[in-house]
């Protein structure tokens, strides 16, 4: 086995060559790591292993930080043709799916021609090619190498019907040099999957056919394929294998009056998208075989065509690519050796297997110091620019942990969510969610709850990190907090159950304001008291406004009432939600809606043994209380503007809920809770006097209510510690509901007045009045 970071390394680090054509494979290699001391070894013993195509399980097991493999299990995403294209294609639609076929993310996502996987994509190749009859094919083997198999099809339908062929549609109209067609080499490293880092070399080869381009000429290999390893065939070729290296490449084209750096800019993007569409396999490939990600890196070569439009098409990326010398030394060979040489000096470099070996985390700091010893490598991603790294954010959706960490400030900001196809079903406290593509049903506990209430309506992950450190009374750490969002995130980003969102300017917007402090107060209710939060400003002095006879500074721990969980007023991408320190308990709040769901989440906080609550409005005297019926909707509202003229006239109180005990039913014990922005003068337990049913269907001179139309109506507001109303419970709200003062009332003030009027005053020489107003 390789040494390891728990073994002490030898004298000189060793490192193992191995696989396929290693000779010419190995030369650059062997020769810059023997310059810095270091020994061949074999299977058993390295440091670093150098392999021409795929090593075995067992190697990539003991790759690490201290042996690195010269490869990535899960390669064959990118280096297999077939799966190439399967990974791109997944991606593109991916794209479309979640911004759309006009979106530019979509659009830039259409840089590699279509193909078809032989036999099963048969009949769908046939088919285009009867709706496309102009449309030209070339046929390919999925993994063979040095051009073996590849010819133009004139008449795709003697495309054969067995594995591993592709048909790929031609592109048709190449840019030239001197009239020949070529294809541009191009050499990314991937040097890590997580966290991801992607890198351009910033030399290449355009490689020439050696014959001019002739379109009509298609079974000719030399004018139609570029593959040097087939021109070198070319026996009557004056030059069969020429390279230009990218340098003077640009040059002629900046004589040729064309912009070589937006083709550059448009290489950089393609390369990028091309290496994320297979960051995926590779970490579950990668995961499955056991290999640690740091310790595996992997070289791949791009061969890119470019039209006579100067947009470029990705063909194919290639597994250990050829750094045998191709060219001769007058057609682009001397070049050719300088520019393979120094691609994998500074790979090494880049790749770390000269530095000491560092087993923390991979952050910012080791990113820079991966950045000044890139030699020739460009960095893809993460790239310089945030905005950048941005968008490439959007096409991932939910990056690994580390690849966020990494990221820019700004890009992180950026990142944000929408529920994509999800129906929530919610039953009391309790969140379910159904994914209608998948046919997933998702049980959720509070803290899942709590995550998919902020993700899905946009919050930025930043700012779900920073709700749930709020959640816990910053008892968990920053990292324990994200790797548990992570835990939530990524089988919901797998299945589908989230998408990435459409509104980057309201991100960036809120991305720019600052987020305002926190409030810190104590709610002290039915005996009990819990600390609670909110955002400073007009939701904290909406709350102290209406809740101050409840509010008080927070105490000591020698104060004896019992605590409750924290509750906490939170902002999010829809208005606000309310949390305790474990669950959601409201969510898409206005600033209307604050104070009901607090006096709610309070109202079942006083459910007691062999009492009732009722959520209900109640007008107080000093001797007597008088139960409100509200109605629900746009009539609420006035409903208790009524009531709170009506009070003021009259000179009673009014609050919200009530308990009542099951063994004494004539009494009502007010539980003193504000009732929208009304004052609140808190209420002791007294006789029951009545019912007000307040009503926009009630009418002048309609009939005093039955019991049992004033018991259907107040059934939904009580409430017993059980979820069903136990017989007793029953029995006591009858009795509640033929009391002989009730009415069912219009929304007026004056009515109320008047009908309370009597109750309130009774003549010893009358009857109780029971009509209606």
């Amino acid at each position: 086995m390789p040494t390891s970071a728990s073994s002490p390394p030898a004298s000189s680090p060793t490192f193992w060559l191995s696989g396929k054509r290693h000779a010419e494979q190995d030369h650059f290699f062997r020769q810059t790591l023997e310059a810095h001391g270091w020994a061949e070894g074999d299977e058993k013993h390295w440091q670093a292993a150098w392999v021409t195509g795929m090593p075995t399980n067992t190697a990539f097991k003991a790759a690490s930080p201290s042996a690195k493999m010269n490869h990535i299990p899960g390669n064959a995403s990118l280096t297999v043709k077939s799966r190439l294209h399967a990974s791109l294609n997944a991606l593109r639609e991916r794209t479309r799916c979640h911004f759309g076929h006009d979106h530019p993310l979509t659009q830039r996502l259409a840089f590699f021609p279509r193909a078809y996987e032989m036999p099963h994509d048969y009949p769908a190749l046939i088919e285009d090619a009867a709706a496309n009859p102009d449309k030209r094919w070339i046929l390919k083997p999925t993994n063979a190498s040095k051009g073996q198999g590849v010819q133009v099809l004139k008449d795709p339908a003697k495309a054969p019907l067995l594995a591993n062929w592709l048909v790929q549609e031609y592109v048709a109209n190449p840019h030239t040099i001197r009239g020949h067609k070529y294809v541009l080499r191009l050499y990314m490293l991937v040097a890590s999957i997580d966290p991801l880092r992607v890198y351009l070399y910033d030399q290449g080869f355009a490689k020439l056919a050696s014959e001019p381009w002739d379109p009509d000429d298609v079974d000719n290999p030399f004018s139609q394929l570029t593959n040097p390893d087939i021109n070198a065939l070319n026996l009557n070729a004056e030059i069969p294998v020429e390279f230009i290296d990218l340098k003077r490449y640009r040059h002629w084209l900046r004589e040729q009056g064309h912009d070589d750096n937006a083709l550059f800019d448009q290489l950089h993007d393609l390369a990028t998208l091309t290496a994320l569409s297979g960051v995926d396999a590779m970490r579950a490939r990668s995961q499955a075989a056991g290999a640690d990600p740091r310790g595996c890196y992997e070289l791949i070569s791009l061969d890119c065509l470019v039209d006579d439009q100067l947009k470029p098409w990705i063909l194919e990326c290639n597994l250990s690519p050829s750094l045998g010398i191709c060219a001769k030394p007058e057609h682009g060979g001397d070049i050719e050796k300088s520019v393979k040489g120094g691609l994998v000096r500074d790979m090494i470099e880049l790749v770390g297997l000269t530095q000491p070996v560092h087993e923390a985390e991979f952050d910012a700091v080791a990113l820079a110091e991966e950045h000044q010893r890139a030699g020739g490598f460009v960095p893809l991603y993460p790239a310089h620019n945030p905005l950048l790294t941005q968008a490439y954010l959007a096409v991932i959706g939910l990056p690994s942990l580390l690849d966020y960490r990494l990221a820019h400030a700004a890009a992180r900001q950026a990142m944000t969510f929408r529920a994509n196809d999800v129906s929530e079903l919610i039953d009391d406290d309790r969140l379910a969610l159904y994914h209608h593509a998948s046919g997933l049903y998702y049980q959720l506990n509070d803290s899942a709850a709590l995550i998919w209430l902020l993700v899905s309506e946009g919050e930025p992950i930043d700012s779900i990190v920073s709700h749930l450190h709020a959640a816990s009374g910053g008892q968990a750490t920053t990292a324990q907090l994200e790797s548990d969002l992570w835990a939530t995130l990524t089988p919901w980003w797998k299945h589908g159950l989230l998408a990435p969102s459409h509104t980057e300017t309201a991100a960036q917007k809120q991305q720019a304001r600052e987020m305002p402090a926190t409030w810190h107060g104590q709610l002290t209710f039915d005996q009990r008291r819990w600390p609670i939060t909110a955002p400073t400003g007009p939701v904290a002095e909406r709350i102290t406004s209406a809740l101050s006879p409840l509010l008080s500074p927070l105490l000591t721990t020698t104060d004896a009432t019992p605590l409750g969980e924290s509750l906490h007023l939170l902002e999010s991408a829809n208005g606000y939600c309310l949390t305790t320190d474990s669950h959601v308990v409201s969510s898409r709040l206005s600033i209307d809606d604050i104070l009901p769901a607090i006096t709610h989440f309070c109202l079942r906080s006083a459910a007691r043994q062999e009492h009732l609550v009722l959520d209900i409005a109640l007008l107080s005297s000093d001797h007597q209380h008088i139960v409100c019926l509200l109605p629900e909707g746009d009539a609420h509202l006035r409903a208790i503007n009524a009531l709170g003229e009506a009070a003021e006239q009259q000179g009673l109180s009014l609050s919200r809920g009530a308990r009542l005990a099951l063994n004494t039913p004539g009494v009502i014990e007010p539980l003193n809770l504000p009732l929208a922005d009304t004052p609140l003068t808190p209420s002791r337990p007294q006789r029951f006097a009545g019912i007000l049913w307040l009503s926009d269907a009630a009418a002048p001179g309609s009939n005093v209510p039955s019991f049992l139309d004033l018991l259907g109506a107040l059934l939904p507001f009580a409430q017993e510690q059980q979820q069903r109303l136990s017989p007793a419970a029953l029995e006591a709200l009858r009795q509640l509901c033929q009391q002989p003062q009730r009415a069912h009332l219009g929304n007026s003030t004056l009515t109320i007045r008047q009908t309370l009027t009597p109750w309130l005053n009774p003549s010893p020489h009358s009857t109780p009045s029971r009509a209606a107003v």
